[in-house]
């Protein structure tokens, strides 16, 4: 029996799509969802109680960097992640593939990977069984199997090896997890290829598992790449089970996956940008650090119901991050989690109205018509948007 359920609830009549229901032993999630990345078992700023009033249903955190610090052995010691981090909500790890990967010098072998931690040097060396065994520990929810993501642009030749890699390793997650109040989701990879990303999904979806998740995407492709991967490899997914795009948290990504009939979406980029001073609003993006806001009496959007919006100034919030205040990126975080939280409800209105399509083509075109200017902080300008998105 399967540690969750999942039942579509609408589907929509222009488009793959739809919303569904998920039920987890930590609660009831209502998809589309997006889920907000706390990386060390915290979203930045911000209090369990000031995320799930901001509409969270589930959130996320990072096995490699739980691993190193402080250890999933004292996390057990604790009662796991929901007990640790005092978080009612269910929780979702990553198998600690992306960030091993992304790291230099690693060697990869038909074992696992050796790297060295970012912090202290240690030499380590994971395997799919190691991955599993972590997040046992860890006690989320929704745990991810160990997969090899590839850069992009990839080759052929060493996008067939990683995806066929990946499988082997997926079936070794698959015979190691033994907890059954855990759901193990499967990852699709081939980077763009068509052909791969098929092969890797009929594969995956014979070993049965009770998730899946499509990988290998927001590593910088553009949303374009992301549409097209997105158009064949959905389709090839269980329609009865839930169905979840890795990195992704732009509002323009958000739709673009939704209407693929994607339910599940996770990125540390809302809350990054809230760190420096840059919010979503129906509009577009703003920068609250621009010297315009600093006797602006508006909320951040005025359509907005969030705390933030409710009671405080843009020129209070530019004031605050002009400080150097905590509450800045506190009330920021609160917004961007809100924003995404309500796109993603709003969405699902519209798919049960069968009006999918109409409602996100009038979103977007109201959300490029901001004249601000558009540029990230100045602390990131050197980062790709889609740059390492499970770390925030």
């Amino acid at each position: 029996m399967s540690a969750i359920e999942f039942q579509i609830l609408h589907r929509d009549t222009d488009c793959a799509a739809r919303t569904g229901r998920l039920v987890t032993p930590h609660g009831e999630i209502r998809t589309p969802v997006f889920m907000p990345v706390g990386t060390h078992a915290a979203l930045r700023a911000l209090t369990p109680e000031q995320v799930m009033a901001a509409g969270a249903q589930i959130v996320l955190a990072n096995t490699y960097h739980l691993s190193i610090r402080p250890g999933e052995a004292l996390i057990k010691k604790f009662g796991g992640l929901h007990q640790f981090m005092s978080m009612p909500l269910p929780i979702l790890t990553d198998s600690g593939g992306f960030q091993v990967f992304s790291l230099p010098g690693k060697e990869i072998t038909e074992e696992g990977v050796r790297f060295r931690y970012e912090k202290g040097g240690e030499r380590v060396f994971i395997t799919p069984e190691r991955s599993m065994q972590i997040q046992e520990d860890l006690g989320a929810d929704i745990i991810m199997v160990f997969d090899e993501c590839v850069e992009y642009p990839a080759t052929y030749e060493r996008a067939r090896a990683a995806m066929e890699r990946t499988l082997r390793w997926e079936t070794r997650c698959q015979k190691a997890h033994t907890r059954t109040d855990q759901a193990l989701f499967a990852i699709v990879q081939g980077s763009t290829y068509e052909d791969l990303r098929r092969e890797c999904a009929r594969k995956l979806v014979d070993m049965d598992f009770p998730g899946y998740a499509i990988g290998g995407l927001s590593v910088g492709e553009g949303l374009e790449v992301m549409d097209e991967v997105l158009s064949y490899t959905a389709p090839e997914l269980p329609e009865d089970k839930p169905r979840y795009v890795m990195g992704i948290g732009l509002p323009e990504d958000l739709l673009c996956a939704i209407g693929h009939g994607i339910d599940m979406f996770d990125c540390v980029i809302p809350t990054r940008h809230a760190r420096g001073a840059v919010v979503y609003t129906t509009q577009g993006r703003l920068r609250l650090t621009h010297r315009r806001y600093r006797t602006d009496g508006y909320p951040i959007d005025s359509s907005c119901e969030c705390y933030t919006c409710k009671n405080y100034s843009r020129s209070y919030l530019r004031h605050l991050f002009d400080a150097g205040e905590v509450l800045g990126t506190t009330l920021a975080g609160i917004h961007n989690i809100s924003f995404l939280s309500r796109l993603t409800s709003d969405a699902s209105e519209a798919i049960a109205r069968g009006e999918f399509k109409a409602f996100s083509e009038q979103f977007l075109a109201q959300y490029g018509s901001s004249k601000e200017p558009q540029k990230p902080p100045r602390k990131q300008r050197k980062k790709s948007r889609r740059q390492n998105p499970t770390k925030g």
